[in-house]
């Protein structure tokens, strides 16, 4: 390889030749993208096992509150922690991956996690846990960027937005039996149960990717550079209007998607008085919703209708909801009532299901020469601007919903705003 780290010329030419007929990159890749349903397994894997160690652990706090003898902001933190760990990992392990590619940070960061999580499970104080929460976030990041970017490795195209659209369905299960298998497992043990359990799912994982998930990244596409040359790559990223346009879309949509979840516990229960049953059957409702969807537009709308289009409606039917929650939520017309205020909350939690893996596509297909980096990019500010915006959603004290509505609407303005303006989508060449 020449000193500047490039392929030779021949060697690109193919490359881009290969990108846009959507053949992936290497013969590595090719065999990787033959093993089929399990790529895809593993790669849900990966991608719900963040979310698998926010929420099985969510049923456990009032006990932890209790064991470690600290007061419940303290222990609150171990959440913010695993968060902002998961944000900043992505920053780090995304250029990591162009760099030496896919396997060896993805290793790394999967074995770290199951040293952080057994660790987590023997704490003996709340300030031991805040801080092991947070390399497990950072080491669970691997799994988050990773798996993004070895699907920009073997896809392109409408492929990779169906691609998309099949991780949604496995991780967005996620979030729906994680706080039942969490009340299940404290059920026969304490708290300290949930994090073996994640221990052993983790080390299971990293055995299973260890086994069966070969590279996707060959020497020729990597790029050799160290911490100056992955900030100058995200600088470059950044620089491009549209692939910023449709990063902000993204992040700005899931601001919304955050927003619901940090208010609708209140706004459900506290607002409108249903049982927490009631609210848990909301929240799977909602949560199918999002995967539906996801997998209409995964099986009937990519390769007919184009990725921009689908895209925009989902943003529109965003807004329109969110609209209608705020007018509702506000008292116009009086008090709604539950189920117009749950009907609101479904269509725009389903409309995700056409936003989230679009933006991801389109924004990827943009950087076939650094998709860990642009992974990251994704991955950081979704978290970043979620982070931001969720804890408006309480602003106005616990007898309004009207907060939640607000930023609900701000962010979709926002997101289509940026989407128009910086992707102008009517100028987009149409996608083979």
């Amino acid at each position: 390889m020449p000193e500047s780290g490039r392929a030779p010329a021949q060697t690109e030419d193919q490359t881009e030749d290969h990108i846009r007929q959507g053949i992936p990159h290497a013969p590595a890749a090719t065999a990787a993208r033959r093993a089929g349903l399990l790529v895809t397994l593993v790669l849900g894997g990966l991608t719900a096992l963040p979310p698998l160690s926010m929420d099985m652990y969510l049923p456990a706090l009032p006990e932890v509150t209790r064991s470690l003898h600290s007061p419940a902001a303290t222990v609150q933190l171990t959440l913010t922690a695993c968060l902002a760990g998961m944000a900043l990992g992505q920053l780090v392990v995304g250029p990591m991956s162009d760099k030496w590619g896919r396997r060896r940070p993805l290793l790394v960061g999967m074995i770290v996690y199951v040293l952080a999580t057994a660790v987590c499970a023997l704490a003996p104080t709340a300030e031991l846990l805040i801080g092991f929460r947070l390399l497990q976030g950072l080491a669970g990041a691997a799994g988050i960027v990773i798996a993004r970017a070895v699907v920009r490795d073997l896809y392109d195209g409408v492929e990779m937005a169906r691609f998309f659209s099949t991780l949604m369905l496995i991780s967005g299960v996620a979030p729906i039996v994680a706080p039942l298998i969490g009340g299940q497992i404290l059920r026969i043990t304490d708290w300290r149960g949930v994090f073996y359990v994640l221990t052993v799912i983790g080390l299971a994982l990293t055995l299973v990717v260890w086994r069966f998930l070969h590279e996707t990244l060959p020497p020729e596409r990597r790029h050799p550079g160290g911490v100056g040359e992955a900030l100058r790559t995200m600088r470059g990223l950044l620089a491009d209007r549209v692939f910023t346009g449709y990063m902000l879309a993204g992040g700005l949509a899931f601001a919304v998607l955050f927003a619901y979840i940090s208010a609708s516990p209140f706004v459900v229960q506290e607002i409108y008085g249903a049982s927490p049953q009631t609210f848990s059957l909301l929240f799977g409702l909602n949560s199918i919703g999002l995967v539906a969807v996801g997998q209409i537009n995964g099986k009937l709308l990519v390769g007919r209708v184009s990725l921009d289009k689908a895209l925009g409606r989902g943003l529109g039917i965003i807004l329109v909801a969110a609209t209608a929650l705020l007018v509702m939520t506000s008292g116009v017309f009086g008090d709604p009532g539950l189920v117009p205020v749950a009907a609101g909350l479904f269509v725009l939690m389903s409309a995700m299901g056409l936003v989230l893996p679009n933006t991801n596509a389109q924004a990827l297909m943009r950087t076939p020469h650094a998709a860990g980096s642009a992974s990251a990019l994704l991955g950081t500010s979704s978290f970043l601007i979620g982070a931001v915006a969720s804890p408006l959603v309480g602003i106005a004290g616990e007898t309004t919903a009207v907060p939640m509505a607000v930023v609900q609407v701000s962010c979709a303005v926002a997101a289509l705003g940026c989407f128009l303006l910086m992707c102008r989508p009517w100028r987009a060449a149409p996608a083979k």
